[in-house]
Order: structure tokens, then sequence, then C-alpha cells
């Protein structure tokens, strides 16, 4: 079977998987959608309208119950029509449609995402009026566009002309999604150019313009023949097998060049590199451990570094480029992206990044980034790409991109060194199925316990901790058990991970909790009508006797709340075992029973920093474990609104003001996004639910009771200061405009004005590489 059969065969069973599991739309449910959203907001429609009907029926939000274009077209989501499901336009500022109608007053606003200005309502109509004409004229072109022939000719002549119907709105997501939905036939559903070559490369197909990835410009409508006519082989709509291509590669990810000799010396550390699981670069005796700089702004951490870099180079320029390559490596990078180890233009090995930045003392090359290598291979990319620096973004050559993936396919996958032995029916059934990526998160706890054996989540109250620790080890369980998703699993296989024997096991710690709960204890037995005391082991200890001898499987221990018991108490003999390089190590427990922890056995800890702080933590216990922080995460809320309030920027300004207000330790006291994830929220009488039940307490214990600072964080529309009360009467149904007009912070519109996502800096990287590099090799590793 050549490698085109075989990719149709692969998406064709991710269609059927995807489908069947409720994450990709059916053919009947996409053309309900499509008719719903026509029925609205069709060309026949838009015609008939003029004036505010017109802006409104576009981008009018004051009214709660107002469902304009351009809500549809980001938000939309119920049974009525899934937004979601034909491609995201989210992020940004709400002016990359052109005009939004502030909630709070009706104004309309104009401008530019980082400099906004009120307008006058004539003036916006205008520009909905330009922008209505606009997308009549892109679809008049679109509907005389033959539905047969899909040849890049074709879609190159449809890019001239919609360019020239359409000279602003041919360049903008939004209007590519509304062309994409009057003629699905036609269009694909990646709205951004960025997206539509990275999954033609995944296809191993070069683009239609022999662009990168970086270079793709905004030539929405050149590469949209190459899936209408993948779509037509399989059967299927086109969004049905763009969710299917988002399922298969995990999302879009990046491609990084990483250069692995030195400079000075030109010695190589690739060795180093692939024994241990990562690669790294240098500068070890000018630029120390990043690691507390992180969180810093970019330009901040960038003039730090250049600070260190300026004895090591006399070339400013070079200065700039190389501090802004250790920014790149240390923040850019993300879980999931694929890395090229090079020396020069030699390609070494393919990795996934595993993990976050690390930093290990003692290496030529001490800032680190755990990789999962899946091709150990020597090979030359076929164009120069970045050739002295040290850290580049692949995706200007497109020869290089289409080379790599064809690596991917043709290689055999390798299984990073350090990893530990599969099991037999996972490894049989991997190779029978390409399995989709892990997600970023998972894939950073799969890399900490690689490399410790345990990990702990902290944050604030109500981020995720314990639903994220058990999703991810499930779904690791379920890869490295059965070579499958966890989502494709049988009911049967899904026992063995889950019962409460099985693979992923949990235990909560509690002030009463004790080393006889977690390793041994006595407990009282009657036996011939006396009382006797038995020894009976622990969870901890009867999941490490499970786990020698089903010793091809991996073990999860998922320890909620572990910071409320006595924790060395608890874990007693056990600190010492943890340790990586003391698994299999032997001790004798007090009872005289010999005791081990396997190197199969894996603890997710969670801990909740609003109860006490990591700092608190038994140090050697410290030691052992890798730490993730949860936040608040404002982007999984992005499509949900209450009214007119969207809750992602709400729960974002309530932060805000927390962190202003309580000042000491705030940061660990905020409110978490899993408040309104919960249950769904879709009124305003859910969403007053969960604020006076859950939010409001949860703040008045953090203030103390001070309701002059309780009223600074939600607002004197809710807090009585004077009376030392909350507003009760805010909440009774016949309030609930004012509820949400009280929520309606100030900080909600600065929060929501940035600039849009798909503007990026590669401006600023390509000025970098104009940079004269003759000075580049005096202590930079290449």
């Amino acid at each position: 079977m050549n490698i085109a059969s075989q990719l149709l065969d692969d998406l064709k069973s991710a269609i059927d998987r995807g489908q069947a599991a409720g994450e990709i739309i059916t053919s009947q449910q996409h053309d309900k959608y499509i008719s719903n959203f026509r029925e609205l907001f069709g060309p026949d429609v838009l015609r008939k309208l003029d004036g505010e009907s017109l802006l409104n029926a576009m981008h009018g939000r004051q009214s709660r119950d107002s469902r304009c274009l351009s809500y549809w077209l980001e938000f939309m989501n119920d049974d009525t029509f899934a937004t979601n499901a034909f491609g995201g336009i989210g992020g940004g500022s709400a002016l990359k449609f052109g005009v939004y109608q502030r909630p709070t007053d009706g104004a309309w606003i104009g401008g530019k995402g980082t400099n906004p200005k009120a307008i006058t309502v004539d003036d916006a109509i205008q520009i909905a009026r330009q922008q209505r004409d606009e997308l009549l004229a892109g679809d008049t072109i679109l509907a005389e566009l033959g539905s047969i022939d899909h040849s890049d000719e074709t879609y190159s002549r449809l890019q001239n002309l919609m360019e020239s119907a359409a000279p602003e709105l041919s360049r903008g997501g939004w209007a590519h999604k509304y062309w994409f939905l009057l003629h699905p036939d036609k269009l694909d559903d990646y709205h951004s150019p960025r997206y539509q070559r990275f999954h033609l490369y995944k296809l191993l197909q070069m683009p239609p313009d022999r662009v990168g990835i970086l270079d793709g410009g905004a030539a929405r409508f050149v590469c949209a023949g190459r899936f209408v006519a993948i779509a037509r082989a399989l059967g299927v709509p086109v969004s049905v097998l763009t969710s299917a291509l988002n399922r298969r590669t995990g999302g879009f990810h990046r491609f990084w060049r990483i250069g692995t000799t030195e400079g000075s010396t030109g010695e190589s550390q690739w060795s180093f590199m692939r024994d241990g699981g990562y690669v790294s670069i240098g500068w070890p005796n000018s630029v120390p451990d990043l690691s507390p700089y992180i969180g810093e702004e970019k330009v901040t951490v960038r003039d730090r570094i250049k600070g260190w870099l300026e004895p090591v180079y006399e070339n400013s320029g070079v200065v700039s480029r190389k501090a802004g390559e250790i920014v790149k490596f240390v923040r850019e990078i993300a879980e999931n992206d694929l890395v090229l180890a090079c020396e020069g233009q030699t390609a070494l090995g393919i990795g996934r990044v595993s993990g976050p930045y690390e930093y290990e003392r003692g290496l030529r090359f001490p800032h680190k980034r755990p990789v999962q290598w899946l091709l150990l291979d020597t090979w030359q990319l076929p164009q120069p790409e970045g050739p002295r620096t040290t850290v580049y973004e692949l995706g200007r050559n497109g020869e290089n991109l289409l080379a790599l993936e064809r690596k991917m396919v043709d290689g055999r996958a390798l299984s990073s060194p350090a990893a530990p032995r599969t099991n037999e029916r996972a490894t049989a059934t991997a190779t029978a199925m390409q399995l989709p990526p892990l997600d970023p998160f998972a894939a950073r706890v799969d890399g900490i316990l690689r490399r410790k054996g345990q990990v702990l989540l902290y944050g604030p109250p109500g981020t995720g901790k314990t639903y994220l620790a058990t999703r991810a080890a499930t779904e690791l369980a379920a890869r490295q058990c059965f070579g499958k998703t966890y989502s494709m699993l049988t009911e049967a296989e899904r026992a063995e991970i889950d019962d409460p024997k099985g693979l992923v096991r949990k235990c909560t710690f509690h002030p009463g909790y004790g080393y006889e709960d977690f390793i041994e204890g006595l407990r009282p037995e009657t036996v011939a009508g006396h009382l006797v005391f038995e020894r009976r082991a622990g969870i901890f200890t009867q999941l490490c006797a499970d786990a020698i001898k089903s010793n091809d499987k991996h073990f999860f221990l998922i320890v909620d709340e572990i910071n409320r018991g006595d924790v060395p108490r608890i874990f007693g003999e056990l600190i010492t075992l943890l340790e990586h390089d003391k698994r299999n190590s032997v001790i004798t427990l007090p009872s005289g029973t010999h005791f081990s922890v396997p190197s199969n056995v894996f603890v997710i800890g969670t801990m909740n920093t609003a109860d006490r702080s990591i700092s608190l933590l038994d140090v050697a216990l410290r030691r052992r474990f890798g730490f993730i922080e949860l936040m608040p995460d404002s982007s999984l809320l992005e499509r949900r609104a209450v009214g007119e309030l969207r809750l992602g920027p709400w729960l974002d300004a309530l932060n805000a003001r927390l962190r202003r207000h309580l000042k000491r330790d705030a940061r660990n006291l905020q409110i978490g996004h899993a408040y309104l994830l919960g249950q769904p929220i879709t009124s305003v009488a859910e969403f007053s639910r969960v604020l006076r039940e859950d939010i409001i307490p949860l703040l008045e214990e953090y203030c103390y009771d001070d309701f002059s600072v309780l009223s600074d964080i939600l607002g004197s529309g809710l807090v009585d200061a004077q009376g030392a009360r909350i507003r009760d009467e805010m909440f009774e149904p016949n309030n609930e405009d004012n509820l949400l007009q009280s929520l309606a912070y100030e900080e909600m519109q600065s929060l929501t004005l940035v600039e849009d996502i798909e503007q990026d800096d590669d401006a600023e990287d390509a000025a970098d590489l104009n940079v004269d590099e003759a000075d580049d090799a005096q202590a930079s590793p290449t």
C-alpha cells in the first residue's frame, strides 16, 4: 500500500473513531448547522438589510438576546449551531471584526486592537455596509466556481478574484469562515494560512504556492482545493476531514532547529542529548538558571539576557539575536513541538518536546528541554535554513518541512532510550495505528514522571488539579498498556484502568490519615470470638505489590489534597524509596517485612495553595517531586457567556482585583476557572447560584470578613461595605440585568483589547536574522 492510500485509510479510521465518540460531527449534523446559519445570515438576508438593522445583525451585542453574525462565527455553540465544529477564529481583540458594540453602554468601537476608539453610529454603519458588500461579492465569486475542478491553478485564480472583490475581508479569518459556511463544498475551515499549510505538510503535500508555514501571508484560498479533493475522496464534508486531521496531529505545533555543537570549540553535545532524552543550549558561564525569570515580560527577560551576553560578544546585533534565541528556547518552544537536533545542516534526530525548561548545573549546555526522541537518523536538510543560529523556528522553507514529515512517515519511530519497557499488547496495537500525540499537559506530566517518578500539581482552588491529574494518569496508562488513547478503549479495558484495584488508584490525605493507611498498620479483627490485631498493607504498599507482579504495566497513584495530611509521618520510609535512583531498593519495615517501590509505579499529587503554601512542604519531599503550577485559565471560558457578560474576561478582571487588594499571597488565593466549568452555565440564574454559593463565600474567607476589601474586589453593587453585608437582593430573579451590570468591571475592556492572534513577532525575528552573522562563532553553539 502506498503512502497516499495509507493516509486515507488512517483518516477514515480517525473519522470513524471520532464520530463514534461524539467528538466529530456527522454529515447530518453538518447539514443542519449549515442550514440554520444560512437561514439567518445568508446573502439573501444581508442583501435586504441596511442602516442600523444591518449593523445590529452583523455586530450588535447590547441586547441579552442578541445573536449577531460575529457572535455566531466566534461563540455560538448549542443545538442550533456548533461554531467550534467549523474551525476557530477565537482570540485577539473584538476589533478583528472591524467594529463592535460595547456591552456596558452600547457604544460602537472602531480603530485598531491596540488603539480602540468610540465612533458614531453612522461611521459604524458605513463599516458594516462595506463589509456586507465585500461578503456578497465574495459569495458571488464562490457561487460561480465549479464544484468539480479542485486544481491548484483554479484555486490560485480564486485567490486573485477574492482579493479583487473583497480587498479588506479576503485577508481576515472571520470573513473566510462566513464564506466557508455558505460554500462548505468549495472551501476548507482552516481560517488561518498557517494552519492550512501545517496540515498539508502533515499530509506530505507541498502547498501549491510552495511556501513554508511562517511565510504563508494572508492567502487563505489558494490551498482550499487540496482539502476539498481529499474530503471528496473520503466521501465526507470538509469540516469532518479537518476535525480528523486535528485529532491525527494533536493540533498545531511548531518546528524548531536546535544546534548541537559548541561554537568556540566545535565539540558536539549530541550524544548527551540523545542518551539523556533532551535538547539543550550552552552559555554555561554567561547565562544562569532562567527558571526564576520565565514569568517576566518577554522584553524584560530578553534585556536581562542581553546584559549577561554583552561581555561575550563585541557585536551588539549578535547579542540581541542570541538573547532572542535563548528566550525562544526557554519560553516559546512548547510541549508537543517538534525539534530537529542539527549539526550545521545535518539533522541527527527528530524529537517531541515533553516538558518545561530545566537547568542542570555542570553541563556544557545546561539549559534543557526534555524530549521524546521519535527518529534517530542522519540526513541533510534540502535547503539551508538558520545555518548560524542556535535556536531557529523552521517553517520559512517548505522543502525542509516536507522532508521532515516524510522522514517521520518513512522512518521507524524509536522509543526514548530512557523509556521503560513497553507492554507487549501496547506495542502490537501501536504498530497498527498512529496515535495522536499527548496533549501538552499530559506530555508535561509524562516528562516529569519519567524523570522523577512523581509530580505535584499545585495552585489556587478551582484550577482543575484533580481532574487534570486523573485525565493524565488514565491517558498514560491506556497508551502504555493498550497502545490506544483512553477514548479508544473498550469498556473492559477501561475497567482495567479505572477499577479501585486497577492501574490508576486514588486516595485523599486529611488530618486523620496516617502511616497505617498508606504503608502498613495493625487493624483489629475478631477471630474465634477473640479480638486480635492483624497487619494490613496500606494503599501504596498494595499498589507496589501489584506493580511488581505486573512489571510490564505502569501503575499510578493519585494523592489528592496531599498538603492536608502530615506528609512526613504518612510517607515514613517511602521518602527514601521515592527517589528515582532508589527505585527497586529493598528496606525493612517496622513489621519486619521487606518493601520496595518498583520503577513502574508513579505518584501524582494535588495541592491547594489557598490552604498551604508550597514552601511549607517537607523539604525532603519537595526534592523528590517535580512540580506543575496550575493557575486560573480563562481561555477555557472563551466561548461561554451569560447574557452579554463574557465569563473569561470577567474571571480575569475579578482575579486582577483580587491580586491588587489582597496583596500578600494573593496569587495563590485566586478563583479558578473550574468554578464556572463544573456545570453548564447557560443562564444568569445558573451563574448567580455559583457566584452566590461558591465564589462569594470563598472571597469572604479570604478577606477575613473585611467588607471594605470585599467591596473593592466584587464592587459596591454587590457589597454594602457600610452595612457589612452582601446585597442579597441583587440575586433575585427580577434583578438579573442589574447583577450583570454590577459585574461588568472596567478592567474587562482592557483585558480583551489585545493584538489579533495572527499578528506575531515574525518581523522582529526576521530583523534578528538579518543581523551580520560574522561574529556568531565566538561562544555560541551551532
